[in-house]
Formats: C-alpha cells, sequence, structure tokens
C-alpha cells in the first residue's frame, strides 16, 4: 500500500529512469535545425570528424548528441523516417548495455540504429541479432541505407555462405546476424587450424531483437557441432516397435515435469521382450553391460508419451524437424541428442539418421556473455527482468509509447470444455467478419491452428492457397482464412504483414510473424514488392500502379480502423505470460483501435497440468451450464499467479542448467584462449619442450616416489614407460645401480637424451617442417582429447544427481570432478603429443594427391565424418616434398628404414611391422 502511494507521489524507478533521458534527448533535438542546414557531403563527413575525435581521447559517451542527432538526420533523407523522441531514449538505453522493451509498432529497427551507428565508430564491430535469415536481409537491407548514407560499411551473416564472405561480413562495421549463426562461426573458428582461417573478430558489441526470444525461449538448447558415429537404425526400429505393446500400466507419465518412467511391471514386460529379441548382453536389464539399452528404452517411451506430431515436432520431407515451443517455428538442421531424435525417427518411420558425436558446444546464454557489451530489445521482457538481471547483467527499461494505447483487453472467458471453447471462438469470428474487422487468432501449437481451421472450413470459411499468387494481394473475397505455422514458414511474413485487411482472418500460432508489423489495411511496401516484382523498376506503368496500391491501402485502412481495428483471439493461456502478451500486443499499433480476449477450457494444458482438479466439480455445482463461460477480473489473477509458478520454476531450471554449463563454459575458455595462442605463435618448440620435460618429472616421480630408498623403485616400471611413451632404449637399470644415484639425476639423464632425439629429428627434417609438425600435432591431439572430456563431462552431468542421495550437493561434486577431469585431460595431452613427436617419422613422399582428405580445419567433418587423426599429415602432405622415383616392391622395403618404403597405400599394413594400417602409423603424419 505504501508502496503504491510513493509510486504516485515521485513515480516507480522506471519513470524516473526515462525521466533522466529527457534532457539529452532535448540536447539532441537542439542541433536538429543546425543539421537540417548540412549537405549530404558534410553530413557523411561527421563520420570521420567523429572517428578523429574518438581518435584524440574523447569517448563514445561524448560523442552520443551529436551521433544521435545525426543518425536522425540521416533517418529523414534516406528513408523518409523521422525517429521519436521515445525511439531516441530505447536508443540510449541500449547504448548504455540494457534492454528496451517497446511495445509492438514502435519501430525497434529504427531505434537500433542510433547506438550501432555510436558503438560502430569505434572500429570494432558491432553486431545486430535477428532471430531468422528473412529479418536479418531485411534489416541489413533497410537500415543498412542509413549506416551506407553516413560512410559505414554493412555486412550480413546468414546460412550458406561460405568462409571467405562471412569474414568479409564480420569485418564491416555493422554485421547483422541470426543468433545461430554467430554461435555455429564462434564453434567452428575455435576448431579451425589455422589463425587466418578463422572469421569472426573479438566480441565488442551485440544488440540483440527479440532478446526474449533468444535469451531466455532458445537459452536452454545449446548449439552443437557433431559427427556421425555407427549407423545402429535397425536397433531404433527393433525398440520401437516394443513401446506399443507397453500397457499404460506399465509406465508412468508425469506431465507437468515432462517426464516418463517405467514400473517396475513395466521393466520386467521390457526384460521379456529384449531377451527374446537378444538385445540384453545379459540376463538382466539392470546389469551394467545393459546400461545403453536401456537409456535407448526410455527414449523410445518419452518419444511416444511425451513428443506429440504437429506440436514438438513435424515430419517434412522424410525428417523429423523440431518445433520451437515458444515461437512455432521450425528449426532445421536442429536434432535432438541422446538417441532422442532417432526415437522419434524410428515412432514415424522415417529414415532414421546415425547418432552424433558432439565436437563442441556452447549455450546462447554464454555465448553472448562473450560480449564486452550487450543490448536488447522487445516487446515483452519485463516479466523476465530478474532473469536478465541475475544471468545477462541487464536491466530491463520500459519505454513509453509515442502515441497512448487505445486497445480494449477483456476478461478471459473459461469454459469447461474444449468443444464450447472453440463454439465461442467461431462465434465470435463470424461476428467480427460481418462487420469487416481484421482477426487474429492465436494458437499454442500447430495441432490446435489446424484443428480451428478445419472447424473454420464446416462454418463456410475456405482457407487461402498460397501457391496462387493473388494469396498475398490483400483483397478479401468472400469468408476465407489463412494459416501461419511453421508450415508455411516461408510466407511467414507476407501473410502477416496482410493480416491487418478489412475482413481478414489468421491463424497463427502465438509467436510466428515477430518482426514484422500488422498495419491495418496490409502493407503498402509489401504488396508492391509482390505484385509488381516482375515489372522493371524504371517501367513507365509501375509508378502508377505503386500509387494505386498506396490508394488501395488507405481506403483499407480507414475501412478497418472503422470496425474496431485489429481483433486478437487467444485460444488459450502459454505457460509464460509474456507469449501471451506479445500475441497480445499485435493489437493497438502505434495508438491504432484494437479488442483482445483469450478464451480458456478446463481442457487446457495449462488449467489441467496446474489448475486444480476440483475445478471442474466445483462449476459444475455452481450451475454453469453448456456453452456458458466464466468471467471474472479474479480468473484473470489466478491464471496470472499460475503462469508466473511455471515461469519461475522454468527460470529455476535455466539457472541450474547454466551452474552446470558454467563449468564447462569456464574449461572451453581456457581450451579456446589455449588453441588461439598456439595458432599465434608461429613457434612453438619451447612448449612442447616444456610438455616433454614434464611427462619426464611425472614418469620419474611414478616410478622413483620422493624421498624412498632405491630399493623401492620401480625400476623396471620405469624403463618399460621410457620405451612405451619416450621410444627411447635408455639404460635406466643400470643407472639405479650406480651408488648415490638419485631421482633428479635419473630425471636429468633422461630429459637430456630425450632433447638429444628431439634435436636431431630436427636436424634431419628441417627447423621448419618439425616446427609445423609440431604445431599440427599439439592442435589435434587436443581437439581429439577435448571432443572426449566433453562427452565425458555429459556423462558424468547424467549420472551426478544421484550424489544428492548421499546428502552431498551435486553441482559440487559436479566441479571437483570436472576439474580432476580436466587437469587428467591436460596431463594426458601432455603426454600423447610428447609420445607422438617421438615417434614421428616424415616420410620423404607424399601419399597419392587423390587420397588425400580435404583438411577445412574441422576436427570432424559433419557430413562425412572424416577422423582428423587421419587427416594429420594432409596438412603436412600439402608442403613442398621431394618427388618419387616409383613404387617400392614389398620385398625390397626394409622395415627399418623408410626411405626404401616408395609409395604406401593409405590403407595397407604398415611396412614398420607394427601390424597397424599405414594411415594410423608411420602414414598418419606423411
Amino acid at each position: 500500500m505504501l508502496g503504491g502511494i510513493a509510486r504516485k507521489l515521485f513515480g516507480s524507478s522506471n519513470d524516473r529512469r526515462v525521466k533522466g533521458f529527457r534532457p539529452t534527448v532535448q540536447a539532441i533535438n537542439a542541433l536538429e535545425a543546425e543539421l537540417t542546414g548540412l549537405s549530404d557531403a558534410q553530413l557523411r563527413a561527421r563520420t570521420d570528424a567523429f572517428r578523429a575525435e574518438l581518435a584524440g581521447g574523447k569517448d563514445l559517451d561524448d560523442l552520443l548528441v551529436p551521433a544521435f542527432a545525426t543518425v536522425r538526420e540521416a533517418s529523414k533523407r534516406v528513408l523518409g523516417l523521422r525517429p521519436f523522441d521515445v525511439q531516441l531514449i530505447g536508443g540510449m538505453v541500449l547504448h548504455q548495455g540494457g534492454i528496451a522493451e517497446m511495445k509492438t509498432g514502435e519501430g525497434k529497427t529504427l531505434v537500433a540504429t542510433a547506438p550501432v551507428y555510436l558503438n560502430a565508430l569505434a572500429g570494432k564491430g558491432v553486431h545486430v541479432v535477428t532471430v531468422n535469415d528473412y529479418l536479418a536481409r531485411r534489416d541489413a537491407e533497410w537500415m543498412g541505407r542509413i549506416y551506407n548514407f553516413l560512410g559505414l560499411s554493412t555486412g550480413i551473416i546468414v546460412h550458406g555462405l561460405d568462409d571467405e564472405q562471412r569474414r568479409a561480413a564480420y569485418m564491416s562495421d555493422v554485421t547483422y546476424a541470426t543468433n545461430n549463426e554467430l554461435g555455429f562461426d564462434y564453434l567452428r573458428d575455435n576448431m579451425k587450424y589455422e589463425r587466418g582461417q578463422m572469421v569472426q573478430r573479438p566480441h565488442f558489441f551485440a544488440i540483440v531483437d527479440e532478446v526474449d526470444s533468444i535469451l531466455v525461449d532458445e537459452a536452454r538448447t545449446p548449439l552443437i557441432i557433431s559427427g556421425p558415429l555407427d549407423d545402429r537404425s535397425d536397433f531404433y526400429n527393433t525398440i520401437d516397435t516394443f513401446i506399443p505393446r507397453l500397457d499404460k500400466k506399465d509406465y508412468e507419465v508425469d506431465e507437468k515435469q515432462r517426464s516418463v518412467a517405467m514400473t517396475e511391471q513395466g521393466m520386467e514386460t521390457m526384460e521379456q521382450m529384449l531377451s527374446s529379441a537378444g538385445l540384453l548382453k545379459t540376463g538382466s536389464l539392470y546389469d551394467i553391460e545393459n546400461v545403453s539399452v536401456v537409456h535407448h528404452v526410455n527414449q523410445a517411451l518419452r518419444a511416444h508419451t511425451l513428443f506429440q506430431r504437429d506440436k514438438d515436432y513435424i515430419v517434412r520431407n522424410g525428417e523429423v524437424v523440431i518445433i520451437d515451443e515458444f515461437t512455432g517455428r521450425m528449426m532445421p538442421g536442429r536434432r535432438y541428442s541422446e538417441g532422442l531424435h532417432q526415437a522419434l525417427e524410428a515412432k514415424e518411420r522415417v529414415p532414421v539418421q546415425p547418432e552424433n558425436q558432439t565436437l563442441a558446444s556452447i549455450t546462447f546464454q554464454n555465448y553472448f556473455r562473450l560480449y564486452q557489451k550487450l543490448a536488447g530489445m522487445t516487446g515483452t521482457a519485463s516479466t523476465e527482468a530478474a532473469e536478465f538481471g541475475d544471468i545477462y547483467k541487464l536491466d530491463v527499461v520500459e519505454i513509453p509509447t509515442n502515441v497512448q494505447v487505445a486497445r480494449i483487453d477483456d476478461d478471459d472467458e473459461v469454459y469447461r470444455t474444449a468443444a464450447e471453447k472453440y463454439d465461442a471462438i467461431i462465434k465470435l469470428i463470424e461476428e467480427a467478419h460481418g462487420r469487416n474487422q481484421p482477426i487474429l487468432v492465436g494458437t499454442t501449437s500447430i495441432e490446435k491452428s489446424e484443428l480451428l481451421a478445419e472447424l473454420l472450413l464446416k462454418a463456410g470459411f475456405a482457407q487461402k492457397d498460397f501457391s496462387d499468387p493473388d494469396a498475398f494481394t490483400g483483397h478479401v473475397q468472400g469468408k476465407n482464412f489463412a494459416v501461419l505455422n511453421a508450415r508455411y514458414h516461408e510466407q511467414e511474413a507476407y501473410i502477416v504483414a496482410q493480416a491487418g485487411v478489412p475482413g481478414s482472418v489468421t491463424i497463427a500460432t502465438n509467436m510466428a510473424g515477430r518482426g514484422t508489423d500488422i498495419q491495418l489495411g496490409g502493407n503498402a511496401d509489401m504488396r508492391i514488392g509482390q505484385e509488381l516484382k516482375d515489372l522493371p523498376a524504371d517501367a513507365p506503368e509501375r509508378a502508377a500502379r505503386e500509387a494505386e496500391i498506396r490508394a488501395e491501402v488507405a481506403a483499407l485502412k480507414k475501412k478497418a480502423l472503422e470496425a474496431g481495428g485489429l481483433m486478437v483471439l487467444g485460444t488459450e493461456r502459454h505457460e509464460s505470460r509474456r507469449i501471451d502478451n506479445q500475441l497480445r500486443g499485435r493489437s493497438g499499433r502505434q495508438g491504432d483501435p484494437g479488442h483482445s480476449k483469450f478464451f480458456l477450457s478446463l481442457d487446457d494444458d495449462l488449467m489441467r497440468i496446474f489448475g486444480s482438479d476440483r475445478l471442474d466439480s466445483m462449476l459444475q455445482r455452481l450451475g454453469l451450464k453448456e456453452g456458458e463461460a466464466i468471467i471474472h477480473p479474479w480468473i484473470n489473477k489466478a491464471l496470472e499467479k499460475a503462469q508466473q509458478k511455471v515461469e519461475a520454476r522454468n527460470y529455476d531450471i535455466r539457472k541450474n542448467l547454466l551452474k552446470y554449463d558454467d563449468v564447462l563454459n569456464d574449461q572451453r575458455k581456457v581450451v579456446f584462449e589455449q588453441r588461439l595462442d598456439l595458432m599465434n605463435d608461429g613457434d612453438i618448440a619451447e612448449t612442447v619442450e616444456d610438455m616433454r620435460h614434464s611427462v619426464i618429472h611425472d614418469l620419474v616421480a611414478k616410478y622413483i616416489p620422493v624421498n624412498s630408498y632405491p630399493e623401492q623403485w620401480d625400476v623396471k616400471g620405469l624403463d618399460f614407460a621410457v620405451r612405451d611413451v619416450l621410444t627411447l632404449d635408455l639404460p635406466v637399470s643400470d643407472w639405479a645401480k650406480e651408488e648415490g644415484i638419485g631421482a633428479e639425476e635419473v630425471t636429468q639423464r633422461i630429459v637430456q637424451r630425450a632433447d638429444e632425439w628431439m634435436a636431431g629429428k630436427s636436424a634431419q627434417y628441417g627447423p621448419d617442417l618439425m616446427r609445423y609438425v609440431e604445431k599440427s600435432v599439439l592442435l589435434q591431439t587436443l581437439d581429439h582429447l577435448w571432443r572426449e572430456h566433453i562427452a565425458m563431462l555429459d556423462h558424468l552431468r547424467q549420472v551426478i544427481g544421484l550424489r544428492g542421495y548421499g546428502q552431498r550437493d551435486p553441482l559440487n561434486e559436479y566441479k571437483s570432478e570436472a576439474f580432476q577431469l580436466f587437469a587428467a585431460m591436460l596431463g594426458r595431452l601432455r603426454e600423447i603429443v610428447t609420445s607422438q613427436l617421438m615417434r614421428v617419422e616424415i616420410v620423404t613422399a607424399p601419399p597419392p594427391m587423390a587420397e588425400l582428405p580435404a583438411m577445412e580445419g574441422h576436427h570432424i567433418d559433419a557430413t562425412t565424418g572424416e577422423d582428423e587423426m587421419a587427416m594429420a599429415g594432409a596438412a603436412i602432405g600439402r608442403r613442398p616434398q621431394p618427388a618419387l622415383t616409383g613404387d617400392v616392391a614389398v620385398a625390397e622395403r626394409n622395415p627399418e628404414d623408410p626411405s626404401t618404403w616408395g609409395k604406401v597405400g593409405r590403407n595397407e599394413n604398415c611396412p614398420c611391422g607394427s601390424g597397424k594400417k599405414y594411415k594410423h602409423c608411420h602414414g598418419r603424419f606423411a
């Protein structure tokens, strides 16, 4: 109560912060008259002047007022748009590294231009992050006109670019890109073997559009680069046939936690089926040898009970494509891990793709925390303000609208059954359509959108055919509707852009079309682009046709305004208030009139899973008749509290996941920084020498313990280790018999012999080639071990929760175990690199060119699965080598003298007699 009184007197903290920007806005406005009088060339010259001031010691904050004023003037001249004062305030929030929450239609795309320009003056590159390729292209082309006018370069990163194109785009002053492309480029860069092959620059400043979608909704799904493992499609298909034979008593489903577990009875039934199919290595399902089989059985059970077709995924062109639960968008290329995607493919009877091995991964949370400064903008962020503050250190500032919102938000209508709810929705759609009011219907899944489409067809509506070119003209004739979901992803922007045409009915998944405004009367520019795409720009009839379309859109807008503006209908509440607010915010753009209402039933997921079980019986006792609804503000408040609980639970899940991922992230930073240092260092001989000496010290310490007596030494063990690791035949046993010799003396002798051995190799092959080999071996061994380490931590993470039963904190246990594993990995790295370099022999002729695998700087090619260890020699083989004189007969080869071997096929047995294939032995580095 006291807080409410204080807010009325002094305003909220948000109001006070917004008020603090007003003097700066006035200062920017004061420069407008002066800048209006400048020529285009004079305005453009201000960019060089600003850069000179930065070079002279000023910082970016000193240039904020003149730079923002310059961008405003450029926008007026280039786009015909003058940023409002509230848009300038939004830009200042972004420059300070905050989140600007601005209502739909307030011009967020234009808001970003001023802070982007100001920060791009530093010459370090600014990234503007969008949710899909269409928006990246659109915004780069649209806003890029301002940057180009002011003398800045603009780049764009979308799917399908090669490394040279990506490198050029990242070197631009301003780069537009999708979050996925940025993350994958970062991972790919840290799998390259030369600094010149990397495409990204250090991470300076990023503005994330639809920041809630990218940093919250997608934060739980890591980006993964993987390579395929063995094909086990028969195994998945066999497991899949068992699941439908289970009874409902054989497993228990918890929808609230999205988990499923077999009962004791189910375990026995499954054990019998697996045994009869010969899939159990031992008799009992509980034996350790059958852990993998049990894992895949559980994944198949999850696929059948928790994942619904057309809600969680769709089947398209013979592939299972994941559907983002928040945006309703397809995520091509994304695959569930740990065999779940294969289980879904087996369930849907489509070709089962091989499982993948993780080569590199990172979450969006940790990727975007790499930037020195991060900012974001969206229409809905305040409900997740705590999460943005805790994880990203980002403050959310609500920017007031330029014009007062005139939308009417009705209370929810709650029905007992889904059938009654849909009847009410269809009735309201028909009423609104009858008065030519445009209608947007939001659904939570593809399945629900198609169900509603069927009901509209029964009610006499016709569905638009988007293969028809006239479908996008904006003309509404009769009772027709459009369906926007992941099936029509390519036409998403066009469908949304015309949803404001009078009388139009558009059914969409709640978040579809984000980034594209719904303008009453339709989007004239999009219609011109669609209808006149075949007319040349200089065609005489084009200008007249453009004028006709604009006049028609203006008339349609007037008609839509008279009908009450856009009506938004929600067919159910989402788990997150933010998603509902995003849908509701599609209406009432820039002060336009509008209407919004949500319809619910007790059959809805939110009500069924999180509502009270006694609610239905209570409503019946109150006398609620069929077709009647409960409408009361208290219902809205109760639903909001339920949503807050779900949001809090989801945040806890994300926060907990991040705590575990932070452990891996700390180690990832160390490895990636070390790789970069190694690539930048032209000569790593000293590093390799230190590793060799360290390995020798560790070997001696293992077999000759500190402060031990000679009779306690394991001389035989040390002798064998020296031969095995260092390939040196040294008289260790004789040394141990010498009077007064100690561990230090033994260590020094081994170090001396090892150094002499490596010096001989360097003299034999030349220092340059030896340095190249050292770098190749070290980088590739590091990558190989890092890949194994990621898999090890993943397995550890799955089982560490069991430590909780022993009254130990699983997170602390995970940190401790992960640190030990990392230390062990570094120890193995030193030993393997030392061992390989002591053994390496560089053959004086390259393998046949046709058999050389291409080395693109990746560990494993994501499509071919080439092992990088077999590729190690390819890089060396490309260096100038003496030519072969011809093949040598097998009988004439001397196993001790590689110079007599001639040309050896990579799949032949190695002539040295090791029994290994040549490519895995001496040919590894040839």
